[in-house]
C-alpha cells in the first residue's frame, strides 16, 4: 500500500518508456559503443600484430591479423640498432623534471589565482589566459633566439626550465583547470586555517593541496603525455643523437629503416605501449578528476 510522502524507486533511464523499448534502447547504445571502441583499437591492434611479422605475411592478400607463426626478430634487431634505452633514459630524465615542475609552479598559480584576494587578480588571470590563444609558431623563433643568445641550445634546459615557471607541457591550461577545481573547495576550511594563525603557504601545502589529488592526478598524466609525445621540442632545440628523447629517436629511425616495416612496427609499439599501459592502469581516477574540474564558474 502506497501512503502520503512515500517515495517510489524511479530509474530515469527507463522512465515513460516501456520495459521492451528500454532494453533494446540500452543494447543498441552498447552496441554502437562497442563498434565504436573496436574502430578505435584497429590501428593499435594492426600495429602490434605487424610488429610479430615478417614483411611477407604485413602485406599478405588478404590481410593476416593473427601472424603465423609468431617472430620476435623485429624486437630484438630493431630495438638493437638504435639506442632505445638510451632514447627512454632521457625521456624519463625530462619526464622527472618537468611533472613536478607543472604541479608545484601550476598549483600556485592555480592557488594564487583561485583562493587569494587580491587588486587586480581577475584582470591578470585574463591577460594570462589570452596567452592560450597564440598559436605555438608564433612565440617559436623568438623563443628559439632567446635561447640560442644564452648558449644553451642542444641542452634540456629549454626543454625543462620553463616547466618550473608554469610555462610548458601547456602550464596555462593546467593553471586554469587547477583554478576552477581550487574553486569548488569551501572557502571556510581557508578562513579556519587564518584564524588559526596559519599562513597562505600552510593553507596551500596542508588544505588544498591534499583535497586536490583528483585535478592533480589529471595534470600529471596529461603533462607526462605531453612530454612523453613532444617531437617539434626536441626536434627544434636538440642536435646531438645521444640526446635524443624516443619520439626524436623514433623519427630517426623511421629515416634509416623506412623500408623495414617490421622493425618499424616493433620500435612503434615500444614507444607507443607505455603511455597506453598508463591511460589504462589511470582512467578511472583520471575520468573522476576531469569531471570534478571545472565545476564552478
Amino acid at each position: 500500500m502506497v501512503t502520503a510522502g512515500t517515495r517510489l524507486p524511479i530509474d530515469v533511464r527507463t522512465a515513460g518508456k516501456r520495459p521492451g523499448v528500454a532494453r533494446i534502447s540500452h543494447g543498441v547504445i552498447v552496441a554502437l559503443l562497442v563498434i565504436g571502441g573496436l574502430v578505435c583499437l584497429a590501428p593499435f591492434f594492426w600495429l602490434l600484430r605487424s610488429s610479430f611479422m615478417d614483411e611477407a605475411q604485413i602485406f599478405a592478400t588478404p590481410p593476416m591479423w593473427i601472424p603465423d607463426p609468431f617472430t620476435i626478430e623485429n624486437y630484438v634487431d630493431g630495438l638493437r640498432s638504435q639506442p632505445f634505452f638510451g632514447y627512454f633514459l632521457n625521456t624519463m630524465t625530462l619526464e622527472l623534471i618537468v611533472v613536478p615542475g607543472i604541479l608545484f609552479t601550476c598549483s600556485l598559480a592555480a592557488f594564487a589565482f583561485g583562493r587569494l584576494r587580491w587588486r587586480g587578480r581577475d584582470v591578470v588571470f585574463g591577460v594570462l589566459m589570452s596567452g592560450l590563444m597564440l598559436p605555438y609558431a608564433a612565440t617559436l623563433v623568438p623563443t628559439f633566439i632567446g635561447w640560442e643568445r644564452l648558449g644553451l641550445i642542444d641542452t634540456y634546459v629549454p626543454l625543462t626550465l620553463p616547466a618550473w615557471f608554469a610555462g610548458a607541457g601547456g602550464g596555462m591550461a593546467s593553471v586554469f583547470l587547477l583554478r576552477q577545481f581550487f574553486r569548488t573547495i569551501p572557502r571556510d576550511l581557508d578562513e579556519a586555517a587564518y584564524l588559526d594563525g596559519a599562513s597562505p603557504m600552510r593553507v596551500y601545502l596542508q588544505i588544498i593541496v591534499p583535497l586536490s589529488k583528483p585535478a592533480l592526478l589529471v595534470v600529471g598524466v596529461f603533462t607526462f603525455f605531453a612530454v612523453w609525445n613532444d617531437f617539434l621540442n626536441p626536434l627544434v632545440y636538440i642536435s646531438d643523437g645521444a640526446k635524443f628523447t624516443l619520439a626524436l629517436g623514433l623519427a630517426a629511425f623511421k629515416g634509416t629503416f623506412s623500408s623495414e616495416w617490421g622493425y618499424l612496427m616493433a620500435a612503434s609499439t615500444v614507444v607507443t605501449l607505455p603511455v597506453t599501459v598508463l591511460f589504462f592502469v589511470a582512467q578511472r581516477q583520471l575520468l573522476a578528476g576531469i569531471a570534478l574540474t571545472g565545476l564552478k564558474d
